[in-house]
Parts: C-alpha cells; structure tokens; sequence
C-alpha cells in the first residue's frame, strides 16, 4: 500500500468528497463572469443574457433546466420534493399560457429555474444541520448542471475565435488507419432511414438527461441529511465539461459534415461525406467560417457516455440495460450524423476513463495506483493527439499497423482502469460508504 493510501480500516466515507460542490460553485461561478467579460470583448451573447432567459424569458433548452431541478432535489423531503416539483409545474404553466395567448415559442423551463433559485434560499434559511448541508449540496449540484451548460455554450463561440483553421485533414488522414468509421456509419443511417435518425438524434441531444436518471438513481437515498456516497456520476460529468473543451483550443476540429460534407457552407474541401473517403497524404490546415464550433478532438459526447455507462454497472437490470444501450446509440450517432471522426472516439474514451480514475474511490487517496493511472492516460491522449498531428500521413500509410495499434491503447487503459478498480463497486466506493444498492461483483464492470 502507498504511503498515501488510507488503510481500509481507517476510511470515513464521503470524507474527502464534501468540497467538491462549494469548489465546483465557486468556479462555475468565477467561470461566468470570465465567460461574460470575453463575450462581450468579442461581439456575442454571454452566459448571464441565456440565464435571465431561463428566469424571464425564453430558455434555450426545455430540458437542462428540468433536468437541474430533478437533482437539486435528491437533498431534499418527500414532502419538499412534491412542494418543488408542483411549484415549478406551476410556473412553467403560468409562463406557457402567456406565450400562447402571445404568440411565443412553445417551450418550458423558467419554473424549474426559478424554483432552484428559491430551493437555495429556503433551505439556507430554515434548515440546519446534516439536513441542511445535504440539501444546499444537493442543490448545487443542479445549479452546476445549468451553470455549466451556460459556460459550455459560451466556450464553443471560444473555441471559433481561438481556431480560425481546422485540422480536419490531419484528422481525417488518421482516421484511414480504422478505415473512416463515420463515412460507413453515415452510409448505414441513410440506409436505415428517418426512423433510425429520429432515434439516435433524440440519444444524442438528450445525453444529460439520462445522467441524471443515473445520478438520481445513485443519490436516491441521501434526502433529509443521510450520507452522500463518496463518488457519484455528476463529479465525472463535469470535470469532463471542464477539461475537455481545452483541447478544441488546442486542436480544433470542426468534423465530416462540415469539412468534408454538404454543410461546410461552402468552406468545405470537398463534399465527400458519407460517399467516398479523401486520401490527401499532404494535409494543411483548413479556414472555416466564424460559425462552426470547433468541438469534435476529443468526443466529449463519447466520454459522457461512456462515463454513464460506467455507472449504471452497479444498478438494477433496467438501468445497466440503459447505459449500455445510451454509450452504443451515442456512438453511432457521432459517427452516423457525420460530427465526429473514429479517432475522436477513442480519445474521447481515454479522457473519461482518466478522469474517472482520478474522482473514483476518493477514500484511497492518491497512491501509486491511482498516479500511474492517471498520468498514463494523460500521456496516452497526448500521444494520441500528437500522432494525429504530426504522424496522420504514416497512420494512413501503415493503417493495418496503425489502427490496430491505436485500438490496442485504449484496450491498454481499459485494462488498467478494470485491474486498478476492480475491487470497488462501479460508483467507486468501499461497500460501507454505499448507500445506494449493495455491492454486485458478477455484474460491477
């Protein structure tokens, strides 16, 4: 055991995890503001406008707002939940009669909103205690939810700014050496149909909406001060959301559709996608219009997804039957609809499964274990994405070399993570912090 290591018999669950949501509030926060500042300097919306458009005006998405408000409430009485959950109805309602009776967009999301807001203040002042602090936990994790969706939205106007020229063609150079899985992927879904699409389009737009299925699941016993467990799937989720739009500054990237496909707008090299795959063994970087966001390296779509399907291990059939079916569609989907490249899938894999390994367990502490875990697969998507950079034209040139190899490192650190794990339940704690279902080792991987 590392020096570092706590001893079994020493651990107090949850311990090391109640600083997370203040931290995580105060740079949400602090990340607000910067993102308004920059906005501003730069010519386009903020966050704050979007949020007071969550209050008092029209919300951007109908769900993410619900979607905080369900996880604020895991903290929470029965009774408070049904207090919450019929105000917010409520509001909502108020605000959709006066669109109709006005003309608006039909759409939801203020009640929600606004309840949050309140849930703050009410639990602030009239709870105290275990109940008290569970609850403002609670609720600030929905508030993180919302907050960051708000910073994200902001971020990719960054990323267009920052990224003038894509390097799609280095990307989709590499890509040859898995043999352009989105260009098969885009054939199959025009084969299968409108039926196919709708599907995995409301897969890959609803995404956090089946985190919070898993993360209320996970937290469903913590309402009126009981424990928290020490590591829950919203910790991952947003360290993903925090770390992985820094790479699109690094490597921007803009994906099939668009540089190759029929709405690049004209910008595109040429409008190949899905029929024939480009094979330019000289790629340059490319200029893209000011409207694309250069999101695609890595796919955080496929390290959300695969970070739910982590935890859904450790839940009843229903939910693991979930996971799994959510990581599959969210992976055709990325390919099929043309916005991601192979390549970008297997680092996006690496990125949750690093991330994953520095939150899991929290109560070891950091060992040896958990370093070399995490630092190998920081050096790993380094790796990655200097091969795709600097090596796409020998990656396409030694596909039969290249592409297996590259499969085989994201099978190494799948390994690793299973061996480093593999005696903790898949929500990564020791059984006696669980307070969500017992441990199933036939079924926790």
């Amino acid at each position: 055991m590392s020096i570092t290591e706590t001893p079994p018999g020493e651990r107090k669950p949850g311990h090391r995890a109640h600083w997370f949501v203040p931290f995580a509030l105060t740079g949400a926060v602090a990340g607000i503001l910067i993102a308004e500042v920059v906005a501003r300097q730069a010519g386009f919306p903020g966050p704050l406008p979007g949020l007071v458009g969550d209050v008092v005006g029209v919300p951007k998405s109908a769900s993410v707002p619900w979607a905080g408000l369900v996880l604020a409430m895991v903290g929470l009485t029965v009774r408070d939940r049904r207090r919450a959950i019929g105000a917010a109805v409520l509001i909502d309602g108020a605000f959709l009669a006066v669109r109709v009776l006005t003309d608006g967009p039909i759409t939801v999301g203020n009640g929600p909103t606004i309840v949050l807001a309140l849930l703050a203040l009410y639990a602030a002042a009239t709870m105290s205690g275990e109940t008290r602090r569970g609850a403002l936990r609670g609720i600030g994790l929905g508030m993180l939810l919302v907050l960051s969706v708000k910073i994200g939205d902001a971020w990719l106007e960054l990323t267009v700014l920052a990224g003038p020229e894509v390097l799609d063609e280095y990307v989709q150079l590499a890509d040859h050496a898995l043999g352009n899985p989105s260009w098969l992927a885009g054939q199959i879904l025009n084969e299968l149909g409108g039926g196919a699409y709708a599907v995995l389009h409301w897969v890959y737009i609803e995404l956090p909406v089946a985190a919070i299925v898993v993360a209320v699941y996970q937290l469903r016993n913590v309402g009126g001060g009981r424990p928290w467990p020490a590591h829950h799937l919203v910790r991952t989720f947003l360290l993903i959301g925090l770390i992985g739009p820094l790479c699109y500054v690094l490597f921007p990237v803009v994906g099939p559709v668009f540089a190759f496909g029929d709405s690049g707008s004209g910008w595109q090299v040429a409008d190949a996608w899905p029929t024939w795959a480009p094979l330019n063994m000289l790629p340059a970087p490319i200029p893209f219009d000011d409207e694309t966001p250069r999101n695609c390296m890595p796919s955080l779509h496929t390290a959300w997804a695969t970070a739910l399907f982590l935890h859904s291990r450790s839940g009843p059939r229903w939910l693991r039957w979930m996971g799994a079916a959510w990581l599959a569609c969210t992976l055709a989907a990325t390919l099929g609809f043309g916005y991601h490249y192979g390549v970008d899938l297997v680092t996006g894999a690496v990125l949750c499964l690093t991330l994953e390994s520095a939150l899991r367990d929290p109560d070891r502490g950091w060992g040896s274990f958990r370093i070399r875990l995490v630092a190998g697969g920081t050096l790993l998507i380094v790796a990655q994405l200097a091969a795709y950079r600097y090596l796409p034209d020998v990656m396409a040139a030694h596909a039969l070399i290249a592409g297996p190899l590259l499969l085989a490192s994201l099978v190494a650190m799948i390994v690793a993570f299973r061996a480093t794990f593999r005696a903790q339940d898949s929500f990564g704690q020791t059984p006696s912090s669980e307070s969500i279902s017992p441990s199933r080792p036939s079924c926790s991987r």
